[in-house]
């Protein structure tokens, strides 16, 4: 593969697809790129591959698209190896950006996680989304623990060995994605939906620096005063037409004089209402929710600039009254 040092301006003879060492034109690091003009304008394969530029049509001066997604390993001490799978979808704005964490079941990357990160990769937020069905050491353990627990045991027990396990992988996971380059660590967000609704809560719980959480249908939790230690504002999707739903949502209404939490109602809805793959799944209630979740996190990790203030109103000056005139003097 030909070296590029300044030289594809100069060369004519690079037909388009070339494949040279360069800096890509969209992450800036210097790699394996694609030629895909004449002049110096190029793509690494990973950004290449992104169907937005495949289209028909465009070309260099083409906007970029919205966000570009990388599949990562990032730093756990709680996987053999140290180091377990994900996927990180970046706005492609050269600004901080907020960070989402998503907190998965051990389904790993669903349809409805997918569903929320693309959405919100959209709205300018750095989207994490650790891929745990392939995360070593993770398995059918994690899975009896969470279910037994919920259906038998009063809750999610948080402090058994295997959720603490899940728990630290997803606590690693936020660290990482709070040193990323292009981040606002200031500003971090966690979601979860269903078990990883619970597992979304111990992380608010844990995590006293979080600016919002959003726990969709989640399922209840033991201990369930541990919820009062949330401190970050929360939002809870709550589907009425669940049992579990309605449970976890007893257990956050009690100690809501505590938390800062704000629901938002679906009566008739189903658990897993916003997956599009299950047959519980609701169009109408999911784009209303969606569009709730959104609105929050947005809420709290990017507010709208503070309002310029209003000027001082111009004050027109007031003349002093005239002095009264001399009396004129007497004639003799």
């Amino acid at each position: 593969m030909p070296r590029d040092d300044d030289e594809l301006l100069s060369d004519p003879n690079l037909p388009f697809g070339s494949g040279v060492i360069g800096v890509c034109d969209v992450c800036g690091h210097r790699q394996a790129v694609i030629v895909l003009q004449k002049e110096r304008f190029q793509l690494c394969v990973l950004d290449f591959l992104n169907k937005t530029w495949t289209r028909p049509g465009l070309t260099a001066s083409a906007p970029l698209p919205p966000y570009r997604s990388e599949r990562i390993w990032f730093p756990s001490g709680a996987v053999p190896g140290g180091k377990a799978p994900g996927i990180v979808l970046t706005p492609t704005k050269l600004v901080r950006h907020p960070v989402v964490f998503f907190a998965p079941d051990v389904y790993g990357l669903t349809t409805s996680i997918l569903d929320g990160a693309i959405r919100l990769a959209r709205e300018g937020f750095e989207v994490f989304l650790p891929d745990v069905s392939k995360t070593l050491g993770v398995g059918p353990s994690d899975h009896v623990t969470l279910r037994i627990g919920a259906r038998f045991r009063g809750g999610v027990p948080l402090a058994a060995p295997r959720t603490v396990h899940l728990r630290r992988i997803y606590s690693d996971g936020l660290r990482y994605l709070r040193s990323r380059e292009m981040v606002d660590p200031t500003k971090a967000a966690v979601i979860g939906l269903s078990y990883g609704g619970s597992l979304a809560a111990a992380l608010a719980v844990e995590d006293a620096e979080l600016t919002a959480a959003v726990v969709a249908y989640p399922v209840p939790v033991r201990p369930a005063d541990q919820i009062g230690l949330i401190n970050a504002p929360t939002l809870f999707v709550h589907a009425g037409a669940d049992a579990l739903s309605r449970h976890s949502r007893a257990q956050f209404e009690a100690v809501a004089s505590r938390i800062d939490v704000r629901f938002a109602d679906f009566p008739a809805v189903r658990h897993h209402f916003l997956a599009r793959d299950l047959p519980a799944y609701d169009l109408a209630s999911a784009e209303v929710a969606w569009g709730q979740i959104v609105s929050f996190v947005k809420e709290k990790l990017l507010p709208p600039p503070p309002k310029p203030p209003t000027p001082p109103k111009a004050v027109t000056p007031v003349a002093p009254p005239a002095a009264p005139a001399s009396p004129a003097p007497a004639s003799s």
